[in-house]
């Protein structure tokens, strides 16, 4: 077995679409599937239960995913290490962040990595804000945009890049929700919301429903993520609140008008995490050591003290 097939093996497992991995991949679906059938009959084991949209992982399957991914980062270590010696880093560097990041803060912070290193291969994954301290932890990721939650992991760092406050949107189209926002004082507790399902920005809403004393919020939805949370606003099925950059870079901020609120919604911290034994990695080492120093002097101690 070859440290390519570790590769395949762990990028097929994260898409669950053989299709999709054998594009990124530059082979055809029927390459991919034979290598993978090869795989299994080395190991003697099915690794994959597959159907025709999907495939999902069978108990063995765990169990080497497990393996690849410690195999494959120590292949790329021991490929870094090599490279160290002829003084030009080079490899591959996993970064996970959400599809909002991805173009509000992430962009900046690779500008001068990539201009120093440019033999490093970047892998950029995007998905749920709430599922980035997971994604690093799991060593899915070996970086990740993330927002501070209450408690931050004694396993992880974080260096913090940004503030990020919060505002109530709500529909431009007469709906349920603006019919009851026109009553004064509003019943919140019959206000549909749209709330995300976990992470940082779903912490700030409970407690803005504590202070509030909204003890049974009426919930439309929960939802992974927070970009369609925008558009499910602008069809008028609820209100939500939600990140400022998320609604500023929404394709749909027109359609729906930020509500001034009494009591301010706390803003969370967004910031670079990592665990704290994959900065031996001189990918990972060098990634932290370039990050930009906060303007915000308080945080910017914070953020050093963390590390």
């Amino acid at each position: 077995m070859e440290f390519n097939d570790l590769k395949l093996f762990l990028h097929l497992a994260e898409s669950k679409n053989f299709s999709r991995t054998a594009a990124q991949n530059h082979m055809s679906p029927s390459t991919l599937s034979r290598q993978i059938q090869r795989m299994e009959q080395e190991l003697e084991q099915q690794l994959l239960v597959r159907d025709n949209r999907s495939v999902a992982l069978t108990e063995s399957g765990e169990r080497f995913l497990s393996f690849a991914r410690q195999h494959w980062q120590q292949w790329q270590q021991f490929k870094q290490e090599l490279n160290r010696q002829q003084q030009e880093l080079s490899g591959e560097l996993k970064l996970f962040c959400s599809v909002t990041a991805a173009y509000s803060h992430l962009p900046r912070i690779l500008e001068q990595f990539r201009r120093r290193y440019p033999k490093v291969e970047i892998q950029l994954v995007t998905g749920d804000p709430a599922a980035a301290l997971h994604q690093v932890q799991s060593e899915q990721a070996d970086i990740a945009l993330a927002g501070r939650p209450f408690k931050l992991p004694n396993n992880i760092y974080f260096h913090y890049i940004d503030q990020i406050s919060l505002s109530l949107i709500v529909p431009r189209i007469a709906c349920a929700a603006t019919d009851f926002l026109r009553c004064d004082p509003i019943d919140w507790n019959h206000i549909p919301f749209i709330l995300p399902v976990e992470g940082p920005a779903r912490q700030r809403i409970d407690q803005w429903f504590r202070q509030k004393k909204i003890r049974h919020p009426k919930i439309y939805a929960t939802v992974a993520g927070h970009e369609g949370i925008v558009s499910m606003v602008a069809l008028g099925c609820g209100v939500a609140l939600l990140p400022d950059v998320v609604i500023k870079n929404s394709p749909l901020n027109t359609q729906v008008s930020p509500l001034a609120l009494d009591i301010a919604i706390k803003p969370f911290e967004l910031g670079i995490c990592v665990q704290k034994k994959s900065l031996t990695s001189p990918l990972v080492k060098a990634f932290w050591d370039m990050l930009p120093t906060n303007n915000m002097d308080d945080f910017s101690q914070s953020s050093k003290t963390d590390a």
